[in-house]
């Protein structure tokens, strides 16, 4: 079995449209009133579902939580550490919600998170190399 990506449940499809195409700079091309959106973001299929939608077609009501989601994150890489600030800075002054500025970790990475208008966390993050070149995520320095 492969990963052949991830999808988020939203309620409000206009305004996550609009953050992961305006503030994080995802190429949507679907019209913000779209039920669903499917996109490649860097070899990942990225999915934006309608909860009511998901819900009609599973004939089930789920529970979705308000304000953060501590559930999972959805990790961006930037090359640098410079880089964690200039993306950090950027999703704000765009209007993203701050959970944690910039700050270098024990192990290494420097990073930060952000909030979408549903409150799923979204980090950004850097080892100060290329993405290419951080592989070893076992043994991260």
């Amino acid at each position: 079995m492969k990963l052949d990506g991830f999808g988020l449940f939203v309620d409000d499809m206009p305004a996550m449209i609009r953050f992961y195409r305006d503030v994080l700079g995802f190429e949507i091309t679907e019209d913000e009133n779209a039920v669903n959106v499917y996109l490649i973001k860097d070899g990942t299929l990225f999915m934006l579902y309608e909860r009511k939608n998901f819900e009609k077609m599973t004939g089930r009501k789920y529970e979705y939580l308000k304000g953060f989601n501590g559930h999972f994150e959805i990790a961006l890489y930037v090359d640098t550490f410079d880089e964690v600030d200039k993306a950090y800075n950027d999703a704000i002054s765009k209007g993203a919600v701050s959970v944690l500025p910039p700050e270098n970790e024990p192990w290494g990475q420097r990073t930060c998170y952000i909030a979408d208008p549903e409150g799923n966390l979204i980090e950004i993050g850097s080892f100060n190399r290329t993405f290419e070149s951080k592989a070893n995520f076992n043994g991260v320095q």
